[in-house]
């Protein structure tokens, strides 16, 4: 691949707008004449009463199937000529004006009850305009990716406008039947697929930076499994992807595991398969969940071709250990501590004591390289990190997010891993420990009822540790 690493980011975007171009151009030839001059690229205020006409012409629906779908891609291809300025204004219009607001939402609700219309009706009346004409794109070429994208920005806006803010919440129903898991393909993703999508895992990966060419093909070799979701209408775009090492023993250090130098295994001597990262790819269906049903579509599927593994887990951060532990100490002091925490620090450190000298101690450079003061605050700081992965909050769900999401799979805290992720952002997210969440396939529907029920279920060694 002749593309260097560093412009991917940019080249996947350009290609992605340049196909969604080209494909609502092929489209919408024929739907031009009736639409007038292109409006122009930052959508001036006098360009605004144009827009609203050739949206209010998608909605009348006139002239069938394909004139409407023509339409769309014609207001599809308007949209995407236009500036940044240009498409705020264009979605601020679309959000504003073509959005629901309660007191329309309860006239047509008082309508229907004035009429004898069934109860699916209501539903019509209280779809908004711009999601009944977003819906439109659906059998445009490229249009769900559109669509998508869309919402993204919609999201974005969305934090300081109510409207595009409600508007990319009345899109999420819309996308979650478009995006529903039946419909969804598997896809081994390899070192022979397309330099393209190779990119685009570069570019998406969220978890451990793919950092070079060597880097990423270390992560597809044979010891190695990378697996995404496609939607039959965005073929060329992953919707999320999980990274997976082939391994024997459960896996403790990501670094270990992200090794390029090391030597490749042979998978078929592997006994374990460690989920190390999973990235979501489209922001525009943030909201709409994957991530539990790839995991387990991806541990079935290895399961039939690999009878040699037996077990399944990942190899997790734990992105708000760090700052739960600062808190603790900061608000509760001592009383964070055990008695036997508190004497067992006085060997390492002078003058201070309790949660102060746990606080000066970790304010150290390079703190863990130092033997005795590696001693002294591992059992402190693993015992606190046990504590939090099996707390539940006022509605009987995990403190930290990635636990929530993986107790809600079905899978139990394994495992807690001491340095396991000694990188930079490893020490800023929970100085620098892991979780392995594991996922024994037989178990994983009663561990969700579990979960579902308020019960943390972890191993009997992290019970352990919860108890200092």
């Amino acid at each position: 691949m002749a593309l260097a690493l560093s412009s991917t980011v940019s080249s996947t975007v350009d290609r992605t707008l340049e196909r969604l171009r080209n494909a609502f151009i092929d489209t919408a030839r024929g739907a031009r004449e009736a639409v007038g001059a292109p409006l122009r690229t930052d959508l001036p205020d006098d360009d605004i009463p144009r827009l609203k006409g050739r949206i209010d012409a998608c909605l009348e629906a006139k002239g069938g199937e394909t004139a409407s779908r023509r339409r769309a891609a014609e207001l599809g291809q308007a949209y995407l000529s236009l500036s940044p300025t240009g498409r705020r204004k264009f979605l601020l219009t679309l959000a504003h004006d073509y959005g629901l607001s309660r007191e329309t939402a309860v006239a047509r609700v008082d309508q229907w009850r004035a009429g004898k219309e069934p109860a699916r009706a209501l539903t019509r009346l209280l779809e908004p305009p711009a999601v009944r004409l977003l819906r439109e794109f659906v059998g445009v070429p490229q249009g769900v990716k559109f669509v998508v994208d869309l919402r993204a920005e919609l999201m974005a806006l969305g934090k300081t406008d109510a409207a595009a803010r409600a508007l990319s919440e009345d899109l999420r129903p819309l996308l979650a039947a478009w995006f529903d898991v039946g419909f969804l393909d598997l896809v081994r993703i390899d070192w022979r697929s397309s330099a393209a999508l190779l990119e685009k895992l570069v570019d998406y990966e969220a978890v451990h930076a793919i950092r070079s060419w060597r880097d990423l093909k270390n992560r597809l070799d044979s010891d190695r499994r990378c697996f995404a979701f496609f939607h039959p209408r965005m073929p060329d775009e992953p919707l999320i992807f999980v990274e997976v090492a082939l391994v024997d023993g459960m896996a403790g250090n990501v670094q270990r595991l992200l090794d390029a130098r090391d030597e490749t295994a042979d998978p078929k001597r592997a006994n374990t398969a460690i989920f190390y990262s999973i990235s979501n790819c489209q922001q525009g269906l943030a909201g709409i969940s994957f991530g539990n049903f790839l995991i387990k579509r991806v541990a079935e599927q290895l399961a039939r071709e690999m009878p040699n593994i037996k077990d399944f887990a990942t190899l997790s951060p734990i992105p708000g250990l760090r700052r739960h532990i600062d808190d603790r100490l900061k608000n509760e002091g001592d009383g964070a501590l055990t008695a036997g925490e508190i004497s067992s620090l006085g060997p390492v450190i002078d003058k201070v004591r309790g949660a102060a000298a746990v606080r000066q101690l970790l304010d150290r450079p390079n703190w863990w390289q130092v033997p005795a003061i590696d001693k002294a605050l591992r059992p402190i700081l693993m015992r606190l990190a046990a504590r939090y992965l099996t707390s539940t909050d006022e509605k009987g769900r995990a403190v930290d997010r990635v636990a929530h999401f993986h107790l809600g799979n079905g899978a139990i805290v394994e495992r807690l891993n001491w340095l396991a992720d000694t990188s930079g952002n490893g020490f800023k997210q929970s100085y620098a420990m892991m979780v392995n969440y594991r996922y024994k396939l037989a178990d994983v529907d009663d561990n969700h009822e579990d979960y579902a029920n308020g019960k943390v279920v972890a191993s009997r060694e992290v019970r352990a540790l919860t108890k200092g």
